[in-house]
């Protein structure tokens, strides 16, 4: 069977212990959490867990039977082929150099990242974008010396109801 990455749902009432529970049952069956990501709604007793997983159908449908399972969870959808917007964002610290600085300016001119701040030797730039763009741009820095990245991890909305 074919293993993807997918996007995953999860409406929960807003306790404590309902994230360790639910990283616990996928972590207890085995089942790894590449990137997670949790807030409150628009009903503050109400969050939603973005997670992203990768594995076959039957194994995502498995992850979302067992998720179904606990008391505190609301909802379970899988997104990946669902019309939705997906976003990360990071956070990169770049150390300027003679040899460097140039460089990094016109990347972040041409890209139109933004930058939070910077110094004489450093500069803290924010991207914002998919999958594909994040990637791009850690393709485009790295050779340049990222000296630290920090990223939220993917985030996701359906387009509809």
């Amino acid at each position: 069977m074919e293993k993807k990455d997918h996007i995953i749902s999860i409406l929960v009432h807003n306790k404590p212990d309902v994230l360790a529970r639910v990283a616990g049952t996928l972590g207890g069956k085995g089942y790894n959490i590449d990137s997670l990501c949790v807030n409150t709604t628009t009903q503050k007793d109400i969050s939603k867990i973005v997670m992203t997983t990768s594995g076959s159908q039957t194994t995502i449908t498995r992850i979302e039977n067992q998720l179904q399972r606990l008391v505190d969870v609301i909802s379970v959808d899988d997104l990946t082929n669902m019309e939705s917007i997906h976003r990360e964002m990071v956070l990169e610290r770049m150390n300027l150099t003679a040899e460097n600085s140039e460089t990094v300016k016109n990347a972040i001119a041409t890209n139109k990242w933004k930058v939070i701040v910077s110094g004489d030797t450093y500069v803290i730039i924010e991207i914002t974008g998919d999958k594909r763009q994040i990637e791009f741009s850690l393709a485009r820095l790295e050779p340049l010396g990222i000296a630290d990245i920090t990223r939220t991890g993917l985030v996701a909305l359906t387009l509809e109801d």
